[in-house]
């Protein structure tokens, strides 16, 4: 089947991001995008990774080893079926078998392709309001797709397709099978993490009406036929609905944890969970309905894979990008760990942990990655983590976590900047140049970080510019409330100034 389209040439770059694709349907993102999408995920990826190097066409099928598959799933958005469907499509015209594993978490997604070892599609928009779509892609084993290992020629490709039409059909269509995968990445992650034998906690968790309301009831209750664990769950939010009728099922948002805030303390619960949309991601709140923040997360659990690695004989590796609290590479480096600074996106984390062999690592948006499941990020496992450690001994969680939030914190705090550059070097001017640099450091992994925090008063903050909007992200962190204050607002007022 060919699809023409020739009235003009088409632009995805509002599309077709840096770590993966994300826009409101139908437009940009329609069911006929989503088609050619799947077609060049299968010239770029799947075709060439399953034998071949470079840009593969069907007729390329003939000389690979064996015949490709792409594992597809879907969050709750009612848009998911027929962008999946139009995927599909994509694939199966490309001679490429398809598992539809259909409603999934994104992390289930990356179960199903680390342990079929084929690539993979998850359609979700994570946690973007309704109106809004997208794909997260990855190779096989949950290796990521990005801007650099191959999103960008499939954007350039799908374009191609959308002006001129598809490639010609292969010889041999591809065949969808129907699969569920909701138990076994039950059990996968149980038999990571044991808390069977922990004290008994009482959980709230809010999905959001998210996947969470899915994944929650398999894994730390009994829906996937796994023995009773010692918990109570309070759910909130469990229904499956993109309209996200409650609030948005984006955590990261103080004003999105305030229901689990107040149900933790009226049900005198030991901690609170929150899932995104997609349900990669994790936050917590401990018993007092205080948020614990995700540096400190990911310290707590940072710490227990570091335990178990040295227990084993094994200097491990823990990778936490660069906004993230220092207390992570202090704790870590104490407890003999290396650590590994990168820059933030979960495809640029992957491909460190993958280069480190890292067992662990963190996110400050809480993504939290695990040599374990595939180098890939998982909520839930995070979740287990801390619900091990809290349960394996009497404290409550907000004095464990006071251990792990040793600094304090702006969070991020974002800027409508006409001029970016200009607003950088403001700061670059006033931080650097006029009081002679002296004991600050500047690097510029990601946006630009300027620290003084080997010497006394200790402060770090890093500026980012958003790939999508006139953006400016400024975090910063320094060893005292005050400190912090006195940073956060002199650079607001820089980038804020007029030019």
């Amino acid at each position: 089947m060919r699809h023409e389209n020739t009235a003009s040439p088409v632009d995805l770059s509002s599309l077709i991001k840096s770590y993966d694709v994300r826009g409101i349907v139908p437009t940009p993102f329609s069911p006929e995008v989503a088609r050619a999408i799947g077609a060049a995920f299968a010239t770029v990826v799947v075709i060439p990774d399953a034998g071949d190097a470079g840009d593969a066409t069907p007729a390329d099928l003939s000389q690979a080893t064996a015949r490709p598959r792409v594992v597809v799933g879907h969050d709750m958005r009612d848009s998911g079926p027929e962008l999946v469907d139009a995927f599909v499509e994509g694939l199966t015209s490309a001679g490429i078998d398809v598992v539809h594993i259909g409603l999934c978490s994104t992390d289930g997604l990356y179960h199903a392709s680390g342990v079929f070892d084929i690539p993979g599609a998850m359609f979700t928009a994570s946690h973007n309001p309704a109106e809004y779509n997208g794909i997260k892609l990855c190779r096989a084993g949950a290796r990521p797709v990005g801007q650099d290992s191959g999103l960008s020629r499939m954007k350039e490709l799908a374009e191609q397709y959308l002006a001129y039409g598809l490639p010609g059909a292969a010889t041999q269509l591809g065949q969808v099978t129907q699969r569920s995968t909701l138990s076994e990445y039950a059990k996968f992650l149980r038999a990571l993490v044991d808390i069977s034998g922990i004290r008994p906690l009482k959980v709230v968790v809010d999905a959001g009406n998210g996947m969470g309301g899915y994944t929650v009831p398999a894994v730390l209750e009994t829906s996937a036929g796994l023995p009773q664990l010692p918990l109570e769950i309070v759910p909130l939010y469990f229904e499956l609905d993109g309209t996200f009728p409650n609030h948005e099922a984006n955590p990261l948002d103080p004003k999105n944890l305030i229901d689990l805030q107040k149900a933790v303390v009226e049900h005198g619960a030991d901690i609170g969970l929150a899932f995104d949309g997609d349900a990669d991601r994790c936050f917590v709140v401990d018993e007092q309905g205080n948020p614990v923040s995700p540096s400190a997360i990911t310290a707590l659990v940072g710490l227990r894979e570091v335990r178990r690695e040295t227990s084993e004989g094994r200097t491990p590796t823990i990778i936490h990008n660069l906004i993230t609290s220092q207390a992570v590479p202090d704790l870590m480096s104490a407890a003999g760990a290396n650590t590994v600074r990168t820059r933030v996106g979960h495809s640029f984390i992957k491909a460190e942990m993958a280069q480190y062999d890292a067992v662990f690592g963190g996110e400050h948006s809480a993504h939290y990655y695990f040599r374990d499941f595939f180098f890939a990020d998982t909520g839930m496992l995070a979740a287990l983590h801390v619900l091990a450690a809290l349960g394996e001994q009497q404290h409550p969680l907000s004095a464990i976590s006071e251990m792990y939030e040793p600094y304090v914190a702006s969070g991020e705090i974002n800027s409508t900047i006409a001029d970016i550059p200009a607003a950088q070097a403001r700061v670059i001017r006033a931080y650097v140049e006029e009081k002679g640099g002296g004991d600050v450091e500047v690097d510029e992994l990601d946006g630009i970080t300027i620290s003084h925090w080997n010497s006394h008063p200790q402060w770090w903050f890093n500026l980012r510019a958003s790939n999508t909007e006139p953006l400016l992200r400024l975090n910063v962190e320094a060893a005292d409330e005050d400190m912090m204050v006195k940073v956060r607002d002199d650079v607001l007022t820089l980038i804020r100034a007029e030019n």
